[in-house]
């Protein structure tokens, strides 16, 4: 039997063990591959794009009160209904404020019917100024006429009192007492007629003074009736906010208010989340030099798996978020601890991206956002 020749070092090794040797080279190439790959895209992803995960859905959500108090008559509407601008909700009880608004039309009636009486006085005051300042024209040419039939039998008197004492005696002595007793009847008729002037005088004064007090409760009128039209006003106001009616198209939530409660004017009962909504990402300070409207953003939903949706950059805060804060921050007191500020930026969703997942998205619902500020 001949030794074998082939030495330990010419053999070659099992099919096993040889596979085994490979794998461990594959699997560092893939990790290598891999890596490089990630690496690759991450620096791709840090350069075109910026990202921010503190972001969230938000929408305009209505905080509905009530106008006024009173019990609940009815409910219309459930928990997460949806609902149209101007659809009722509830309804109070709108009895004592119906008995209030006919209260008021009366007052308000009884208001206009003084009114009227006091422009019909003021109109009669008027009148009798009209009239005063006719009699008192009259009154004024009676005066003239008087004084000039005074003067002519003054001067009759004088002429006839000349001529019957002079040598000739051409005027009778009765004639002279006659045109004597014309001058004193005519000194008695001026005297009455200046009278009577002063009298119209004082008439008319007394319609002026008339008038003005006619249209002092003239104006006391016409102010009780605007009083009385405002608190009708405002008792109809009332009267409609007995009814409590959505402001805009929604989803209703937060419902706080049964059939047969009580409810206080300016009370929350319902609160109504209106349609369309929008994400505020709040980037930091150091995210914002490339960052501006119109950019195209990815948007991804945490409660939707991570659905991803189109949007797009509408408009960037003008302040910090801080700045907006109840107590904004004084950097210029006590020790100063620089911070990275946060920016709101709102996004808009682009319509035909959400379609089919309208009902799905809420208002505080998180989200992921990537703005590609770099082709």
């Amino acid at each position: 039997m001949s030794e074998s020749t082939d030495s330990p070092e010419n053999q070659s090794p099992p099919a096993g063990k040889k596979r085994r040797s490979v794998l461990p080279r594959l699997l560092a190439l893939g990790v290598v591959v891999g890596g490089g790959a990630w690496a690759a895209n991450f620096i791709h992803e840090s350069i075109a794009y910026e990202t921010t995960d503190d972001a969230y859905v938000t929408a305009h959500i209505h905080r509905i009160s009530p106008g006024v108090g009173g019990p609940v008559l009815k409910v219309l509407v459930q928990e997460n209904q949806r609902v149209k601008a101007g659809q009722e909700l509830a309804e109070i009880d709108p009895l004592e404020f119906e008995i209030a608004r006919q209260k008021l039309n009366a007052a308000k009636a009884q208001a206009e019917a003084g009114e009227g009486e006091a422009e019909a006085a003021l109109e009669r005051s008027k009148a009798e100024v009209l009239q005063a300042e006719a009699q008192m024209a009259n009154a004024e040419s009676s005066v003239k006429l008087a004084e000039a039939q005074l003067e002519l039998a003054n001067t009759n008197y004088q002429r006839n009192n000349s001529l019957s004492s002079g040598g000739t005696r051409a005027v009778s002595a009765a004639e002279v007492d006659t045109s004597r007793s014309v001058v004193a009847t005519s000194t008695a008729a001026l005297e009455g007629a200046k009278a009577m002037l002063l009298a119209t005088q004082a008439k008319k004064h007394t319609s002026e003074a008339a008038v003005k007090v006619a249209e002092a409760e003239v104006g006391v009128a016409k102010a009780t009736v605007e009083g009385q039209a405002a608190a009708l006003h405002e008792a109809e106001r009332q009267y409609a906010d007995t009814k409590i009616m959505a402001p805009a198209d929604g989803l209703v939530g937060n419902r706080n208010i049964e059939t047969g409660n009580r409810v206080q004017e300016s009370q929350p009962v319902f609160a109504l989340v209106e349609d369309g909504y929008w994400v505020v990402a709040n980037f930091k300070e150091t995210q914002l030099k490339s960052v501006k409207p119109g950019q195209a953003v990815e948007i991804e939903v945490d409660a939707l798996g991570g659905k991803a949706f189109a949007g797009h950059i509408e408009s960037i805060a003008p302040s910090t978020g801080a700045q907006f804060a109840l107590l904004p921050p004084d950097n210029a007191t006590g020790n100063f601890t620089k911070v990275v500020q946060r920016v709101p930026v709102k996004i808009v969703f682009e319509t035909e991206s959400v379609k089919g997942f309208e009902e799905s998205l809420r208002p505080g619902l998180s989200t992921v956002v990537k703005v590609k500020v770099k082709g």
